[in-house]
């Protein structure tokens, strides 16, 4: 019997193998049973399996992207274990699309047995708006028992990540980088709290840079892990429309939140919707569309704008007026019927107490 270190050494070999990508694998994997079978396979049976020539002769002689013992040690001492499909701790979800990666690697904690999982993406660049709704959604899937999966990119990726942590729930980030590379730099810190509390995971070798073709060929993942990806804002082109694509091709439920008209980065959002994306205002929509037949679900926490608590009468009227996009302070008294002195002093209260920010112009928003 084959231990149980070199099983994962020999499928981090295959996933080595140089010019050998996931579908390739995917294809060997549905005639052989296992990489050793792979690896003692004849190159007329590789060939017949569906691999190119190149690419069947390179796992004849072993030819490989990096040296897969020294690949093992490196991500032992960068803190990273690896998973491969064979191995139970593999997102069970993932192993049905038609092209898993062959081998995981993973930092943080297990990923949780039976655990349920929905992917937030969106633009890096967002809005204030954006950011809201992504830290919102978060929280409340995280406080209802739904993990959360997204890229730990800028904007509402990393939004999502800290709103589930803030929800005390499980999140899983997935790299378009190698393991061992914390990116974007300013995500340091945020890197590590997903490390201690949930998971990162990444299908790249250690030391792979940033590239641009990495990060949709990730998004495969971050849906592919999945029950349903939720897009907070996306351009019409985008890589956020990308993993939409990818999940709807894997079977997966799309939600889209909706924006301003006004707005390039709700443009995507407002596409998907058209084309039958379930629209969501509040986690509820999400869950509901979930499970239709068991009602609220058991435990939630949900409120549908998550920011009232703690407000008294007077505060929440103004809060209400503010809204997710900048206002004007004249228009705001209006709005509210109030002596201009009383206004400027709720919106200082409401300012200091973080649920409204002021803008350049003597506006406000959320």
């Amino acid at each position: 019997m084959t231990a149980p270190h070199d099983q994962s050494i020999t499928w981090l070999a295959l996933h080595l193998v140089e010019g050998l990508g996931p579908v390739a694998c995917a294809r060997l994997l549905a005639r052989f049973e296992g990489p050793e079978e792979i690896f003692s396979a004849t190159l007329t049976e590789l060939k017949a399996a569906g691999v190119r020539g190149d690419a069947a002769r390179n796992i004849k002689a072993r030819v490989f992207r990096a040296d897969p013992e020294t690949e093992w040690r490196r991500a032992g001492r960068c803190g990273a274990r690896i998973l491969s499909l064979g191995d139970p701790g593999y997102p069970a979800l993932l192993r049905e699309i038609h092209d898993p990666p062959v081998i995981l690697y993973a930092r943080g904690r297990d990923l949780p047995a039976g655990g349920r999982f929905i992917s937030v993406v969106g633009s890096r660049s967002a809005t204030r708006y954006g950011i809201r709704v992504a830290e919102r959604i978060g929280r409340e899937l995280g406080r209802s028992g739904i993990g959360v999966v997204s890229g730990l990119a800028l904007g509402v990726d990393s939004a999502a990540h800290r709103g589930c942590l803030a929800g005390r729930g499980f999140t899983v980030a997935v790299l378009g980088t190698g393991i061992d590379v914390a990116y974007p730099r300013s995500n340091r810190h945020l890197f590590r709290e997903i490390e201690k509390h949930g998971l990162i995971l990444s299908e790249f070798p250690l030391g792979t840079p940033p590239e641009p073709w990495n990060f949709p060929v990730r998004n495969r993942i971050i849906s592919g892990i999945s029950r349903g990806v939720v897009v907070v804002e996306a351009a019409r082109k985008s890589g956020s429309l990308i993993t939409a694509s990818q999940a709807l091709e894997q079977g997966r439920e799309v939600f889209a939140v909706p924006g301003s008209i006004d707005s390039a980065k709700s443009g995507g959002t407002h596409f998907l919707i058209k084309q039958g994306a379930k629209l969501v205002e509040g986690v509820k929509d999400i869950l509901e569309e979930l499970h239709p037949s068991e009602g609220p679900y058991e435990g939630m926490e949900v409120s549908e704008d998550g920011t009232l608590a703690g407000l008294d009468e007077d505060e929440r009227r103004i809060f209400q007026i503010v809204g997710p996009y900048p206002q004007q302070m004249d228009e705001i008294v209006r709005a509210s019927g109030m002596e201009p002195g009383r206004v400027a002093g709720l919106l200082l209260r409401l300012e200091l107490k973080g649920r409204v920010t002021q803008l350049a112009g003597n506006r406000f928003v959320r």
